[in-house]
């Protein structure tokens, strides 16, 4: 099998869309999650809480033709991949256009201005608003095709809906693609655009967090007094390249992939199953050729989600025991749904190349219901990492678990 490494890395996230803004906010112990003012007009909804990237908007050189048919989940997955590629050296290279590159890229969802607009034309029976790429920003395979297009690749596309695990299956199905040779570069990735629907489908499960008074507090990843969670945006892009290709084109590695578990529970659409969980960690090490003793980190899914949080910490104790550090990124920024196994992959490798990680925000005292790993809590924690494995878990019982591994030549 061909070793995949990471060429490239880029993010938008509600702490900062450069790595150091995120690391300054994290080791500052800052937090992403504000009152969604915005909502506050919308009848029968709980939880007023979101992780927006505030601010947002396209600068510099994005050609109306080629950003038309983008809504906003299309465009937070592009500026995230225009850094990661321009990080690579292959910003407008012809190997983009060459065949041997890819895109594997997903959201849970298209953007939901488009469809609102199909929506209303089913109520009012009126076509007037529609028109020829507002189809093409709703549909669940926007962020692929657009990125396609915007930088012109030419090679597979793996497009992926699969809610929270979109970015991380999309990473996951890039690094097979480069592995058994079929592409030898990837660009992969997961976006998600904040919306009000998204929230509302947690606050009918009564897994919304409602501490709209406190937004620093929440979510709570593990946490005994966790409420729920609340729903961000943002996006992750990474470029994979086969070590042979990087290396003869005098590529910087900022990491490698060397292992990618995914599987389905076969049960219950949205409570986890914590044995599945279990198998899905364990494909991850059997592909990576690692025992458990060789992860120094593991970044949890941690939603903040009653059931979710217990039965994943389960899982993770029945493979790890207590001897790895665990934490959630979403304490920080929420939960970015399909971008959220992208960012966290994003903040693996950094965290990996720098020697620390990060802690769970919000988690204080751990709910006596979670297993009893070795959470990171109170601050960064300073430590050298060869492996980090990261997890998530998506409704519908879908499980990814992705193992990276530090360069050093």
């Amino acid at each position: 099998m061909t070793r995949v490494v990471v060429t490239g890395l880029g993010a938008v996230t509600a702490l900062g869309s450069d790595w150091s803004s995120f690391s300054d906010a994290v080791h500052q112990g800052r937090s992403g999650i504000r009152v969604m003012h915005e909502w506050a007009d919308i009848k029968g909804l709980n939880t007023q809480l979101g992780g927006p990237v505030d601010g947002f908007q396209l600068t510099g050189d994005y050609p109306r033709k080629k950003i038309r048919s983008m809504g906003r989940v299309s465009q937070l997955a592009t500026v995230a991949s225009r850094d990661a590629l321009l990080m690579a050296g292959l910003l407008d290279d012809p190997l983009l256009t060459s065949g041997r590159t890819g895109i594997a890229y997903g959201s849970s969802t298209g953007s939901t201005d488009a469809a609102r607009e199909f929506a209303q034309m089913l109520t009012d029976r009126d076509l007037t608003r529609i028109t020829a790429t507002t189809y093409i920003k709703m549909m669940s395979h926007t962020t692929a095709v657009n990125l396609g297009v915007f930088f012109e690749i030419k090679g597979r596309v793996y497009p992926t809906s699969s809610a929270c695990t979109s970015g991380s299956q999309a990473i996951g199905y890039a690094y097979e693609a480069i592995a058994s040779g079929r592409q030898d570069i990837m660009l992969a990735g997961g976006a998600e655009e904040l919306c009000p629907t998204e929230a509302a489908v947690f606050d009918t499960f009564r897994s919304a967090s409602t501490k709209n008074d406190t937004p620093n507090q929440t979510p709570s990843p593990f946490d005994a007094k966790r409420d729920g969670l609340v729903i961000g945006e943002g996006a992750g892009s990474l470029i994979l390249e086969s070590l042979e290709h990087a290396q003869a084109r005098g590529a910087d590695i900022y990491g490698e992939v060397v292992g990618f578990g995914t599987n389905s529970d076969g049960g219950h659409v949205t409570q986890p199953d914590s044995d599945s969980m279990q198998v899905t960690m364990q494909l991850a090490l059997k592909d990576a050729g690692l025992q458990t003793s060789d992860i120094d980190y593991l970044n949890a899914h941690g939603t903040a989600t009653q059931y979710g949080d217990v039965t994943e910490s389960q899982a993770s104790y029945a493979v790890f025991q207590d001897r790895v550090p665990v934490s959630s990124c979403k304490g920080h920024l929420g939960h970015s749904l399909g971008a959220g196994g992208a960012i966290e992959a994003w903040a693996c490798l950094h965290m990996m190349r720098d020697g620390w990680v990060m802690p769970t925000l919000n988690l204080n005292q751990v709910d006596a219901n979670c297993a009893p790993l070795q959470y990171v809590m109170g601050g960064v924690l300073t430590q050298s990492s060869v492996h980090m494995m990261s997890n998530n878990f998506a409704f519908g019982g879908i499980n990814t678990s992705l193992i990276f591994k530090r360069y050093d030549g």
